[in-house]
């Protein structure tokens, strides 16, 4: 059976799900918000050596909150954790959050990416991301711009400008699987001077240009790198409405590393927080366990090669762009 993406083509093909962005293009920043209808079982796994995050600690498998009710995605650095408490505000209001007697504690981990020297103005009078997460939050729908929005609106890779991106594919098994990404990343999702993207075998359609595999390679050993910057980190999502417990759910963020190190060279290094969220919707039970959590990994990672391939594929030239978009450079 060929693979194929959902009707969208985005993480919102998980039934059950939808993402709302908000952004300062004076600042060249924003941030994007995973929501589910109703709150979703969860894990993380991290791989870069520079990670910012809120509330990760207890996603782990041994911790006893089972399931959360957003997802954040932020620039801005330590600042754009922030913008979780403007989400956790906005679900309070809507009733949403852990009960605690007549209280109501919303579960909303987050990640950022490091956006400070994109050429934005971030000479803010006062910290803009708890409101950017608030309008993010209002603006949760099952349709996604992809490119210089929300939280991908100031990022950058080592050559082009980055960016937000999503993909999804639909499983023999009937289950679907999504990814949204941020790509901030110190190494490059394209092959040396050309336009062809790493994460080129895996694209579905023309969902990236449709360019194909490139037919020359550079020297692999010194790829290039905006280490001087330290402006990195990747960030992403992976979801699914397949019925998942926290450690499966943690197994399957682990896997979804590998689509970071098929579409970005490097990844995963030092001066990198790369971090992958795992969603669950729990919409539908697994008959096969071990088939089918294998390939849910599987697809995991080739479905977030995808997204980040189609994040810098649709970012947009700005005022006082440090980097030019894929589609000025080769378009």
């Amino acid at each position: 059976m060929t693979a194929k993406p959902g009707p969208r083509n985005l993480i919102t093909d998980v039934p059950g799900l939808r993402v709302g962005q908000a952004q300062d293009d004076t600042i060249k920043t924003g941030v994007s918000v995973l929501l589910g209808d109703v709150p979703f079982t969860c894990g993380v796994h991290v791989m870069g050596g520079a990670p910012g995050t809120r509330e990760t600690d207890l996603l782990a498998p041994d911790k006893t909150v089972e399931q959360v009710d957003a997802l954040v995605l932020s620039g801005g650095s330590a600042f754009g954790l922030d913008a979780a408490s403007g989400v956790a505000d906005g679900l309070r209001a809507m009733g949403r959050g852990f009960a605690v007697g007549d209280q109501r504690v919303p579960i909303v981990p987050g990640a950022i990416i490091f956006d400070l020297l994109n050429g934005g103005d971030k000479d803010w009078p006062e910290n803009p991301y708890k409101g950017l997460g608030q309008e993010a939050l209002e603006n949760a729908a099952q349709d996604i711009t992809l490119g210089s929005h929300g939280a991908g609106t100031g990022a950058t890779t080592a050559t082009l400008k980055g960016g937000i991106g999503s993909a999804s594919v639909m499983l023999p098994s009937g289950h679907t699987v999504g990814a949204l990404v941020v790509v901030n990343a110190l190494g490059s999702a394209t092959i040396g001077d050309t336009a062809h993207f790493w994460a080129a075998p895996f694209e579905i359609g023309e969902e990236f240009g449709d360019l194909g595999p490139a037919t020359t390679y550079p020297d692999l050993t010194t790829p290039p790198t905006k280490l001087s910057q330290h402006a990195n980190t990747t960030i992403g999502i992976i979801a699914t409405d397949a019925t998942l417990t926290k450690p499966q759910c943690t197994r399957l963020a682990t896997a979804a590393h590998d689509g970071y190190a098929r579409a970005l060279v490097p990844s995963h290094t030092p001066m990198d927080g790369d971090l992958i969220f795992a969603a669950a919707t729990g919409a539908r039970p697994l008959s096969d366990p071990l088939a089918q959590t294998l390939m849910l990994g599987h697809a995991a990672a080739t479905c977030m090669a995808r997204a980040i391939a189609r994040g810098v594929y649709a970012a947009t030239v700005s005022e006082n762009d440090t980097l030019p978009t894929w589609t000025d450079r080769f378009g």
